[in-house]
C-alpha cells in the first residue's frame, strides 16, 4: 500500500506541520491532510508509517464526535468533493477533512493520568511532575490519584515543546481562557479514559490543542486522542511497575532511546520491522475503539 509523505494539491498550501499538511479554501475554511509522516521527539522522520494518516483521521473524528457535548470542535459538514477535483478527493478519501479556520492558541494542553515517560523521569529525580508534588514511592506506570494538567509550549517543526506553568499559560492567553482550557482538557480526558476502559484501553496521557473561532469561543482542533497524541495501553496486560504494552508509537520511542542520538535532525533510520509493528498497533487501537 502506497504511503503519503507529502500532499500536493491545487489549493494554496498554508502550512506543513510534523504530520499534517494544511491548505487554504477561503476565509472561513481550510483543508487538513493527515499524511503518513512519523514524528517522534518533535523530529520528523523520512520513513512513513503505512496507512497512518487514514487511521489517525478515523480515530480523531470518532473522538471529536464523542466529545462535542463537552466542547465544540473544528469539524465542518463540507465534503472533499466540494473543494477538490474528483481525482484529488478520491486520493485523499479517509485522510483529509475540511475544517473551520480558527485562531490557534500557542499552548499544548497535556493531561497525565499515569506516571510514565518524561513524568516518570522527573518524578524519580524530584518527586514531582512539572512542579506538582506526588506521593513518595510511586512506581512506573502507576495511576495518579487525580489526572494532572501540565501544559507545554507549542513548538515549531524541528523544535522541542517545553513544559510551562499554569501562570505562564495565563500570561499567553489570559486567565479566563487558560482556566477554561484546563477545565475542558480534564473533562475530555476523564470522559475518554472511562469510555476507553470499556474498550480494553487505558489512556495514560494525552494532549489537546485549541483555537478561538470568529466569536472568540474556545474550540478543539488539530487531532484528539490518537496514537500520535496519546499513550494507549492494553488494559488486559496492565501491571503497575512494568512498562505497559502500548498501542501507540512507544515502540519507536523505546528504540530511539537505545541510540546515541541527541533527538535533533537528522533523524536516524528505524528498522522496518519496528515500523510494521507500529502500524499494526495503530490498526489495533482503531479496531478496538471505533468498531
Amino acid at each position: 500500500m502506497q504511503s503519503l509523505v507529502k500532499a500536493n494539491l491545487s489549493l494554496p498550501l498554508l502550512h506543513r506541520g510534523k504530520v499534517r499538511d494544511i491548505f487554504d479554501i477561503d476565509e472561513n475554511y481550510m483543508l487538513i491532510v493527515t499524511t503518513d509522516r512519523l514524528s517522534a521527539f518533535d523530529v520528523v522522520f523520512d520513513q512513513p508509517i503505512p496507512d497512518k494518516g487514514k487511521i489517525l483521521t478515523s480515530i480523531a473524528n470518532y473522538w471529536f464526535n464523542k466529545t462535542n457535548h463537552i466542547i465544540q470542535n473544528h469539524l465542518s459538514s463540507i465534503g472533499l468533493e466540494d473543494v477538490l477535483s474528483k481525482e484529488e478527493a478520491e486520493a485523499l478519501h479517509g485522510r483529509a477533512i475540511v475544517v473551520k479556520k480558527l485562531k490557534p492558541i500557542a499552548i499544548e494542553a497535556v493531561v497525565r493520568g499515569y506516571l510514565i515517560g518524561s513524568g516518570w523521569k522527573e518524578y524519580k529525580a524530584t518527586g514531582s511532575i512539572c512542579g506538582i508534588s506526588l506521593p513518595p514511592q510511586m512506581c512506573l506506570a502507576e495511576k495518579l490519584e487525580n489526572p494532572l494538567y501540565t501544559p507545554s509550549s507549542k513548538a515549531a517543526v524541528g523544535e522541542h515543546d517545553a513544559n510551562i506553568s499554569f501562570n505562564e499559560t495565563e500570561n499567553i492567553v489570559g486567565g479566563e481562557i487558560a482556566t477554561q482550557i484546563k477545565k475542558v482538557s480534564l473533562s475530555i480526558y476523564n470522559f475518554a479514559a472511562e469510555h476507553a476502559l470499556n474498550c480494553g484501553i487505558i489512556i495514560a496521557d494525552t494532549k489537546f490543542e485549541f483555537g478561538l473561532d470568529s466569536e472568540n469561543q474556545l474550540t478543539l482542533m488539530d487531532e484528539i486522542l490518537t496514537p500520535d497524541s496519546s499513550r494507549f495501553w492494553s488494559l488486559a496486560d496492565y501491571t503497575p511497575g512494568i512498562s505497559p504494552n502500548s498501542f501507540d508509537k512507544q515502540i519507536i520511542r523505546d528504540y530511539l532511546e537505545t541510540l546515541n542520538w541527541n533527538k535533533s535532525p537528522p533523524a536516524p533510520i528505524i528498522p522496518e520491522e519496528i515500523m510494521i509493528q507500529t502500524a499494526d498497533k495503530y490498526r489495533n487501537v482503531q479496531t478496538m475503539l471505533c468498531n
